[in-house]
């Protein structure tokens, strides 16, 4: 009997993934910081949880006016963030928020690496007869 890894570990392999491609979004807009025009972006981490959900519908452009969504990574769309107090060099990224954010998303990583572990540990229990 085969193992199918994609169905014993569900969501968390993906999750992690993509927490990690967020943190080097949020890293990249914390370098960029002091660079005059630099937008600041984040991925919407909910829009590849539903379309990695079997049950869940695709989003599709019904009509011709409708935005494409053509910048996406990892299924994610990619997001320019809205500052609450913009730069006069055009700069929209704030320290204090993209900290926050790469320490939440670091919690979230570490979230994901425990259910990784926990899922493994019972997969070795499961193997091993226990």
């Amino acid at each position: 009997m085969t193992i199918n890894f994609d169905k014993a570990l569900g969501i968390h392999s993906q999750a992690l993934a993509l927490r990690e491609k967020r943190g080097e979004v949020l890293a990249s807009n914390l370098a960029n910081a002091d660079t005059p025009g630099y937008k600041a972006r984040d991925l919407n981490f909910q829009s590849v949880l539903k379309t990695a959900m079997p049950d869940a519908l695709p989003m599709e452009r019904t009509r011709t006016g409708h935005i494409s969504a053509n910048n996406t990574l990892l299924g994610a769309s990619m997001m320019y963030r809205t500052p609450n107090q913009a730069s006069l060099d055009g700069n929209t990224v704030e320290s204090h928020i993209e900290q926050a954010k790469y320490a939440e998303n670091a919690v979230q990583y570490q979230a994901s690496l425990r259910f990784l572990n926990g899922k493994f540990s019972g997969l070795t229990s499961a193997i091993k007869g226990e």
